[in-house]
């Protein structure tokens, strides 16, 4: 039995855009997330793909925004592995949503929630594709200061989630 990895890079109309990719493991998934997003955030605007894994294996999709759901519907099935998930963000970033999307009770991980430069790579059999991981944006380029530290800490308050 052969394995052939490969890699999907995500393109992003806006290198600051937010994603979060994950896998679940039932078709309500798309209901379920999209009830959690809109839950969290009034007015959230988002795109959301699922990738089937059996019966008819459709990408299926939702969201409040038109745009950034083809994207998701794109993104999904350029990934095609069973059961994963993706959801663009336009108003709202990942700590405003991400453990409402954990805890939807068919969701199984969550393997980034990002805006960097992301790659997934993707393993292939015979029977199908699956996720084996994901490079999220870059490598460290050193350790921390306090010059950094305080740099981080304003834009932290800067953005309004640090007093």
């Amino acid at each position: 039995m052969a394995v052939q990895l490969s890699l999907v890079s995500i393109e992003k109309p806006d290198p600051n855009l937010n994603l979060i990719l994950g896998q679940s493991n039932f078709i309500k998934t798309i209901e379920d997330v999209f009830e959690a997003l809109v839950n969290s955030v009034p007015g959230i605007k988002f795109g959301l793909a699922f990738c089937e894994a059996s019966g008819p294996r459709l990408v299926r999709s939702a969201g409040t925004d038109a745009e950034l759901t083809g994207l998701a519907e794109r993104t999904a099935q350029a990934i095609g592995t069973g059961h994963a998930f993706i959801i663009f963000l336009g108003n709202a970033f990942p700590i405003n949503v991400l453990n409402a999307v954990k805890n939807v009770p068919e969701v199984c991980r969550i393997f980034c929630a990002t805006a960097n430069p992301l790659q997934v790579i993707v393993a292939e059999t015979e029977q199908g594709r699956g996720i084996v991981g994901v490079i999220d944006g870059q490598s460290p380029l050193g350790i921390e200061d306090e010059a950094a530290k305080v740099q981080r800490t304003d834009f932290l308050r800067m953005i309004g989630y640090k007093l």
